[in-house]
């Protein structure tokens, strides 16, 4: 029997012909594939040094230097500058390798070497990298190279001399008349940071200006007194110390370890970071002669003019402030490192440092983070479960997973704004947690429940904010899984407290990030019904209209159909009028205007409710309608915002939204939201009638859009002013170079006027009208501004005629009341929280507040001109801090 298959005259479709395409495809990938140069290779091989052990990596990768053919300085040198700049925690290694390089190599003679060493030549190189990063004033670059220099002094590659002459052009700047503290604050550290590394071998030279360099640092960071009282993350009203039992600020801290370094001669420097190349021979001078590091001169900072005033003859430009740093303590000094010693600050100088490069991938920063304790001294940190005993023991052992929560933040927790935006460091910590469940999330539970226990102590209302914000975001992110009944014991205290308050907003903010009834079941029985904790209701609109036994359902009705139908905006607006003749000849309504208003505005949003996209295309629909009900007078647009916001009151964050998109299309002006804010402000709980006006987180964030807006209009126009001015004036040199003749002395014809700087505009209409929105924008600005300052007076400091007293303004900001503060009232609460609102409204402003002071303060204060009371008199004060008038 035969099992032959008969024949067939067609291609066999097995899986030869698949091999066939297969080694096709391959080839081709492999045509296209880039393969790297040697000098490329090397550049890699340099930035990754320390992936396996940096100490046996360092003789192996000298000598692939040295052996590299043809041997180019410039790819070395460009690799050590790039890992020093993006990998600051290797810097240390970095150094030794160049003091490898920096050996003669053997047969070499003593006049060859100290001309032509091979460390010399990449360190000349890299100088000229740091050069770049000078002028650019990339202060960052630039202090992680001046670490890199003084490992290299203390290496004997550099020589004292120049280390301490580049040290001391730094300090200069501080000297410098008008320096402003962003230029001040990072110009000392170049100095500190420079300080502690190389100290220890500059104190034991003749030619150390040590003690002339800490004394310069020091007279600068006693001339910024006032402004640290107004970002110390623990609020206090009642003193104007500026050193706090659970923080430091990062001045006063260097100097802290400055002082005690050259007390004891800078012995225990040489223990707080690693110093590999002490392990190798000491130079020799006369065969490798130190390296001179070049003398420079910091550069000024840029300040671009565009030549624009507004109407009073003010500077519309607006130069973001500096503020001082200072970074919250959730640990003690035996769990995270103590900042006021050498390595502590150092190890958070680094980890802020890895933080703000790895912006870009926050995974790639988890972790970094978590592998640091390999580029520290043996012993900084305490082992992972399992891992051998340190041979040498430091005698800290701090928590590495405390330290890097903790640090992530201080960062995140710095006023009046963090240096990256919120999100990055909720999500860096989620990446922390997702690498290390088993030990970074007992830490976020503990630095959790330092913050809450804070909060009672005088937390800044802005941090509370930030905290709560946090706090929801990584519930959501870890299954909304927490242990309320810790906070349970809290719900006796007053609504208010921020405690209180706290679990309120980080419930609400669980709710957008979920829905109601997913949170409410993470809550225990007395929290779930507690009405004052989270709400009962779910969140979403309010059509006050909806029921058929209100009087004026049957006119919504009639609009909504309209709408639905989408009927034209004159043909709503004409039925509109209709029916407010009819109201009117019914005499049994006094206020007819505001009443159709408020029903407009409700079938409006009704109609735009189902979602996000709903409301932006019924607001853009119906804008001739929406322009019609606002009209020009103040009190429509009050009408209509009110009318949003009783829509929407159980879903405050889309009065936000809906308040942002009405100033978008101008329905309403910044202004209008800033008034309308502080005429229905009531406290978190929204207390009404006669009760103190006070602000919450929320009103606040109504405040802030409207400001953000109206400050936003003014920069944008202002861009385009100087657009337009360069465009003109590039079209007036070209008309000129046609001619022919010199700018000066220019002959035109007679269709051609002479051009004069204060023409342009009237010679350019484009120009013309910029200029006119320009002006017009920034007296929105500045009305936005001064209404922002009358409000806080009223809430603050009322008239004797006011309506509304707030007798507690002048008791919670003395010491004796904050010291009783656990029998405070709602009332007591919120005028504190508005307190806190102020103060970091004027931090936040400062610079449009500085820019137009007299103006602002004129008007503004004008209520309290002359009064006496302590409340007018810290609203003054706190006014000085932020405008730079209080010393």
């Amino acid at each position: 029997m035969s099992f032959d298959r008969p024949h067939y005259d067609r291609p066999h479709r097995g899986g030869g012909n698949r091999r066939r395409y297969k080694d096709d495809y391959d080839a081709h990938d492999r045509r296209r594939e880039s393969f790297e140069s040697p000098e490329q290779i090397l550049k890699n091989t340099i930035i990754k040094l320390g992936e396996v052990d940096p100490i046996q990596e360092l003789p192996r990768l000298a000598k692939q230097i040295r052996e590299q053919v043809p041997l180019s300085v410039s790819v070395i040198s460009e690799g050590i500058r790039i890992a020093v700049t993006e990998q600051p925690y290797k810097i240390p290694y970095y150094a030794a390798l160049l003091r490898l390089l920096h050996d003669p190599t053997e047969g070499e003679n003593a006049e060859s070497s100290t001309s032509s060493s091979l460390g010399k030549q990449v360190l000349e190189d890299f100088w000229k990298g740091f050069q770049g990063y000078l002028d650019k004033l990339a202060w960052r670059d630039v202090r992680q190279c001046i670490h890199f220099f003084a490992h290299l002094t203390v290496a004997q590659v550099i020589s004292i001399e120049s280390m301490s002459a580049l040290l001391q052009s730094f300090a200069a700047v501080l000297d410098e008349f008008g320096v402003s503290y962003g230029r001040g604050r990072n110009a000392a550290l170049c100095a500190i940071e420079g300080l502690i590394i190389s100290g220890a071998v500059m104190a034991k030279s003749s030619s150390s200006n040590t003690t002339e360099i800490i004394k310069t640092v020091q007279n600068y960071n006693d001339s910024i007194y006032s402004p640290k009282l107004l970002v110390q993350p623990a609020m206090s009203l009642f003193t104007e110390s500026r050193s706090l039992e659970h923080a430091d600020e990062v001045l006063d801290t260097g100097l802290v370890v400055l002082k005690s370094l050259d007390s004891s001669e800078f012995v225990e420097a040489s223990e707080s970071f690693p110093q590999p190349y002490l392990d190798f021979p000491d130079l020799d001078p006369t065969v490798s002669a130190p390296f001179e590091l070049p003398a420079i001169l910091v550069p000024p900072e840029v300040i671009e003019l565009d030549g624009l005033a507004t109407d009073a003859g003010e500077d519309a430009q607006v130069k973001k402030e500096d503020w001082p740093q200072y970074f919250f303590h959730l640990f003690d000094n035996d769990t995270t490192p103590d900042s006021a010693t050498p390595a502590g600050f150092l190890v958070r100088s680094q980890i802020l440092d890895t933080i703000d490069i790895f912006e870009v991938n926050r995974k790639e920063c988890a972790r970094l983070l978590l592998e640091y304790p390999k580029w520290c001294v043996p012993g900084t940190f305490k082992p992972k479960p399992g891992a051998p005993e340190p041979e040498f023991e430091s005698g800290k052992n701090w928590q590495l997973e405390s330290t890097v929560i903790e640090t992530v933040l201080g960062s995140l927790y710095l006023l009046p704004e963090s240096t990256h935006k919120t999100v990055y460091h909720i999500a860096l910590i989620t990446e922390l947690c997702k690498l290390s469940p088993s030990t970074v999330g007992p830490a976020v539970g503990k630095s959790i429940r330092r913050l809450y226990t804070a909060l009672g102590d005088g937390f800044d209302v802005e941090n509370a904010r930030r905290f709560a914000e946090w706090f929801a975001v990584h519930m959501s992110n870890f299954g909304f899984q927490w242990v309320w009944k810790e906070w349970l014991p809290d719900l006796e205290l007053s609504e208010q407290h921020p405690k209180r308050t706290f679990i309120r907003r980080a419930l609400e903010f669980e709710i957008r990030l979920s829905y109601h009834d997913r949170v409410l079941k993470t809550l225990p029985e007395p929290m779930q019904s507690d009405t004052s904790v989270i709400s009962d209701q779910t969140p979403g609109p309010a059509f006050e209209y909806e029921d058929p036994t209100h009087p004026h359902y049957d006119t919504a009705q009639s609009i909504l159909s309209l709408l639905r139908g989408r009927s034209k905006a004159n043909e709503v607006l004409s039925h509109i009028e209709s029916l407010k003749t009819t109201l009117e000849s019914s005499g049994t309504h006094i206020h007819v205007d505001n009443t159709i208003r408020s029903i407009s505005i409700h079938c409006l949003l009704s109609i735009g409710s189902r979602s996000f996209s709903h409301l932006l295309n019924a607001i853009e629909r119906y804008l001739p309608l929406l322009r019609g009900l606002a009209g020009t007078d103040a009190e429509s647009k009050q009408d209509i915002l009110s009318a949003v916001a009783s829509f929407w009151r159980l879903n405050r964050q889309m009065v936000n939204i809906v308040f942002d998109k009405l100033m978008q299309y101008q329905i309403v002006d910044p202004t209008d939201v800033v008034g309308w804010t502080f005429e229905n402000v009531g406290g978190d709980a929204h207390l009404g009638g006669t009760q103190p006006m006070s602000l919450s987180a929320f009103e606040w964030d109504l405040l802030r859009g409207a400001l953000d807006k109206a400050n936003g209009r003014v920069m944008v126009a202002r861009r385009k002013v100087a657009a337009l001015r360069k465009e003109h004036d590039d079209s007036v040199a070209r008309v000129k170079a046609s001619v022919g003749a010199d700018v000066g002395s220019i002959e035109m014809d007679a269709d051609v006027k002479p051009f004069k700087q204060d023409d342009s505009a009237s010679e350019n209409p484009q120009l013309t009208v910029a200029l006119k929105a320009f002006a017009s924008l920034t007296r929105e600005q500045k009305g936005a501004l001064a209404r922002t300052i009358e409000g806080f007076v009223s809430c603050l400091a009322p008239s004797p005629s006011a309506g509304r007293q707030n007798p507690h303004a002048e008791t919670v900001i003395t010491e004796q009341a904050w010291q009783t503060r656990v029998a405070w009232t709602a009332d007591e609460w919120n005028t504190w929280e508005t307190w806190g609102w102020y103060r970091h409204f004027c931090r936040t402003y400062s610079p449009y507040l500085r820019n137009y002071q007299e103006t602002l303060g004129t008007v503004g204060f004008a209520k309290i001109e002359g009064s006496t009371s302590s409340a007018a008199k810290l609203m003054k004060k706190t006014w000085g801090m932020a405008t730079g008038q209080e010393s």
